[in-house]
């Protein structure tokens, strides 16, 4: 321990001891916490349930909660656990507290956002965007064969760990196979607009698979050339723009890689290439290490529903004592000006009815 101290509450959500606030929006904050059993650290996502049922978003809150209990995969952001049903861990008052709250633990990952990286750094080396493109090619291959639709890829929502390995964050508006129709499709037009794919704004219904690989396109895009390959401050323009596929590749983009580019930004999903078809690609495979990780079986979804409900038997045990904390190196590290976990808790993002 460090020895830095301040006075105040030390706080115990079932087993996760709770630190310093390390992101806050209007419907959750976050927090670093420290596993007290294994000394594991942290983030716990604190939602407040009353705002979340003044704005309906339960379903919302559901569907980020099923998604993310559904993929295992190293370039996840992992979710460990909802608190519902925790047993008390630290022997100090105990206070009943998820009647206004729900708790989700999640992977804590230090090492910023991917869209800041750019911003700081401008356009990045060919292999250093090549080896970013194939970790997120290998976390969306992951989602689809689970089923899972993300809807909303773009650098804001991938994270970096201490490494440098990528981490996908946020599925508040990811679909699941189930809210697919008859014909096979998804409905809802959602996403942010300069990553979105042509067929989700014609609003005709698409396939998530197709619709998040535009998406990976348009990233891979940003990586190399430091800026959006569709960027207009009036939405008819910057729509008409996607719809066409009207962009062009800097001049020190490869051959190869703005082939593979221009494959992926194919305006018709039909002809657009597959992820398949990807994993084939030469410029892609140029040092590509598929990823080594046990596969688990999915997790039972039928315990989300109780997040919601009113019984007792699903609060989580809160307990707080006052006394000067201890800050540890990872808080220190959280309060620097280079991580930015807002992508953590929610953030504008565009879901947007079309005409």
């Amino acid at each position: 321990m460090l020895g830095v101290t301040q006075p105040g509450v030390r706080t115990c959500v079932g087993k996760y001891e709770l630190g310093r606030t390390i992101g806050e929006g209007s419907f959750a904050k976050v927090k670093f916490a420290t596993n007290t059993n294994t000394g594991e650290k942290v983030a716990v996502k604190i939602l407040d349930k009353e705002k979340i049922l003044k704005h309906q978003m339960v379903e919302q809150i559901k569907r980020e909660i099923s998604t993310m209990k559904l993929i295992r995969h190293p370039n996840v952001v992992q979710l460990f656990e909802f608190l519902q049903r925790l047993n008390l861990s630290c022997d100090r008052t105990q206070v009943m507290a998820s009647r206004t709250k729900i708790y989700l633990v999640l992977e804590f990952v230090n090492g910023g956002e991917l869209f800041d990286k750019i911003v700081h750094q401008g356009k990045l080396k060919e292999d250093e965007a090549r080896k970013y493109f194939q970790q997120l090619i290998n976390a969306v291959d992951f989602c689809h064969s689970r089923g899972v639709y993300h809807r909303d890829l773009k650098p804001e929502n991938l994270l970096l760990d201490s490494e440098g390995n990528l981490k996908v964050s946020d599925f508040g508006l990811s679909a699941l196979s189930q809210q697919v129709r008859e014909d096979g499709l998804l409905h809802t037009a959602c996403g942010t607009p300069n990553y979105v794919a042509p067929e989700v704004i014609k609003d005709k219904g698409y396939s998530g698979a197709t619709a998040d690989l535009w998406s990976c396109g348009v990233i891979l895009y940003v990586l190399m050339a430091g800026y959006l390959p569709f960027d207009e401050q009036n939405l008819v323009a910057l729509y008409k723009k996607i719809n066409k596929a009207d962009f062009k590749c800097p001049p020190w983009f490869s051959s190869a890689a703005r082939r593979l580019i221009t494959r992926i930004l194919d305006p018709n999903p039909k002809t657009r290439i597959s992820i398949p078809g990807i994993l084939e690609n030469d410029w892609f495979k140029k040092g590509y290490k598929p990823p080594d990780f046990q596969i688990e079986e999915a997790s039972s979804l039928e315990d989300v529903d109780a997040v919601f409900s009113d019984s007792k038997d699903h609060f989580v045990i809160e307990s707080k004592e006052k006394q000067p904390t201890m800050m540890n190196a990872f808080e220190l590290i959280s309060l620097s000006e280079g991580l930015n976990l807002s992508n953590l808790f929610e953030k504008e993002q565009v879901c947007y009815p079309l005409t």
